[in-house]
């Protein structure tokens, strides 16, 4: 399967639920290499959000995750971040670990796709251009 786009996060302790914080989702940092990846939000409306279905690679099982930009800060509130949340059930179903990647894809045809790829394991990009950025983030230039 070819994909259009493709994005990893290295996962940590804090993102599988090990530090026991009550963090809500991965975050996402504010780069547009990666935000371009994800549905706009529109930042005039109060923590806007969108529901996004990922295929796992059997292209028959299916999450759904949410993308939320928690922008309560310019109204009233402290917080100004993007979260992808909702993915605790899916990363104890694949046994993710520190260090484990989440990827993060799209097709030709825009289906979203996740795998959750091994330290060690081929890369399925192959020797593509990546970009690293930030919080253990990557973006597979395709």
């Amino acid at each position: 399967m070819t994909h259009t786009a493709r994005i990893t996060k290295t996962l940590s302790a804090n993102d599988i639920g090990e530090t026991g914080a009550h963090q809500a989702g991965i975050l996402v940092p504010k780069e547009p290499a990666i935000l371009s990846f994800f549905p706009f939000l529109d930042p005039d409306a109060k923590n806007p959000r969108v529901s996004l279905t990922f295929r796992e690679p059997d292209g028959i099982t299916r999450w759904n995750f949410n993308f939320i930009y928690y922008n309560n800060r310019f109204f009233g509130g402290t917080r100004n971040e993007y979260r992808l949340t909702c993915m605790t059930r899916y990363l104890r179903a694949r046994n993710a670990a520190v260090g484990d990647q989440v990827v993060l894809s799209k097709d030709g045809d825009g289906r979203l796709h996740v795998d959750v790829e091994r330290p060690g394991a081929p890369a399925a990009g192959g020797d593509d251009d990546v970009l690293v950025l930030s919080g253990g983030w990557k973006v597979i230039r395709i």
